[in-house]
């Protein structure tokens, strides 16, 4: 594979990667965590027209796309963990004739993580907080609990939530996948690894059930080896310093992967493929502050560094026809960018 690199921007503290189709065309997006920081939409063959989602916003982890609408998403914003008590929400972003509209639809303290499940087109809200209440940054007393909600078409009128689960402390992992057709959520935290199945009927039971054990900061899951069973790489503990790769034998998941490098603060996994191979994305905000993927190949796991000195914070990736594109909120490094795979 070829790995090449565009600077798409200088962003302080740049934070979330994200992407959406606006008007059939791919805009990636990239926002800042810093309190009052801007989000702009990337577009064009080399992603050099640049348009703004907001200039003040800030605090922004995620951003998802609303299924089966057109040119509208959901975002979190003003998300700090050192600001008591929490203002973090959610928005409702929606492209029109004057660019982008953005308004308010929820609060939620300490809201981090979220998605949008499309369930025979009914859209579930699902929403992860990393804590409840904190005196300061440091303050893990209080756990963070998941929500739940049905989305309706006016999303002014905000979201009703309910809990589904509460006692998670550093509510900090999220992966979402669809199995067997239905959309699945992976949570890590203190309490290991939470299962999520949103119901198949609308107003259904949701389930929830711990896969695994242990201090889970960040989760990614696939079948990396081709043998029909899925492996689980995992940040641990929270921002933490090891990275791991479990595949289940038995009734338990044992280390079969250990990423050597000294690390810290650790923050970002994906699992995808490049150029069809599964892959596992990995990003790392200390010490050598790299970006990195495994992969399983003539039997044995494969690292390899793309870039060192970055610092994601988070990573998100499209698969395109004739090429991949790794979209890379680059935290350490104060920058947007995207790295373009080809064969």
């Amino acid at each position: 594979m070829k790995i090449t690199k565009i600077h798409l921007d200088d962003m302080y503290r740049c934070y979330c990667a994200s992407s959406i189709e606006v008007n059939d065309e791919l805009n990636l997006l990239l926002a800042s965590e810093e309190v009052d920081g801007p989000c702009y939409a990337y577009s064009g063959e080399r992603f050099e027209k640049r348009e703004s989602v907001w200039d003040h916003g800030g605090g922004t982890m995620s951003i998802i796309p609303i299924p089966n609408k057109k040119n509208e998403f959901l975002a979190v914003q003003d998300f700090y963990l050192k600001v008591s008590p929490s203002k973090a929400k959610i928005v409702w972003g929606k492209y029109g004739e004057n660019g982008w509209e953005i308004k308010d639809v929820l609060y939620l303290p300490y809201l981090h993580r979220f998605d949008i499940y499309d369930v025979n087109g009914v859209n579930y809200f699902i929403a992860a907080t990393i804590a409840t209440v904190k005196e300061n940054k440091e303050d893990w007393r209080s756990p963070g609990k998941i929500y739940i909600g049905k989305m309706n078409d006016n999303l002014e009128d905000g979201i009703e939530l309910t809990v589904l689960k509460d006692g998670l402390f550093r509510n900090h992992g999220y992966f979402s996948r669809i199995e067997n057709g239905q959309y699945i959520g992976y949570f890590g935290s203190d309490q290991g690894i939470l299962k999520v199945t949103p119901p198949q009927k609308e107003d259904g039971e949701w389930k929830s059930e711990t896969i695994m054990e242990g201090t889970i900061s960040e989760i990614a899951i696939m079948d990396i080896d081709g043998d029909g069973e899925d492996e689980i790489m995992t940040i641990e503990p929270f921002h933490g310093n090891q990275i791991y790769i479990y595949k289940k034998d038995g009734n338990e998941y044992k280390r079969v992967y250990e990423y050597r490098n000294e690390i810290d603060f650790a923050h970002t996994l994906v699992a995808t493929t490049l150029r069809g191979v599964p892959t596992f994305l990995a990003g790392v905000r200390r010490n050598d502050c790299e970006l990195f993927y495994v992969q399983y190949i003539d039997g044995k796991f494969e690292t390899t560094v793309i870039e060192r000195g970055c610092g994601p914070a988070n990573l998100a990736v499209v698969n395109q026809k004739d090429q991949d594109l790794i979209i890379a909120a680059n935290h350490t490094l104060n920058e947007a960018a995207v790295y373009i795979v080809k064969d």
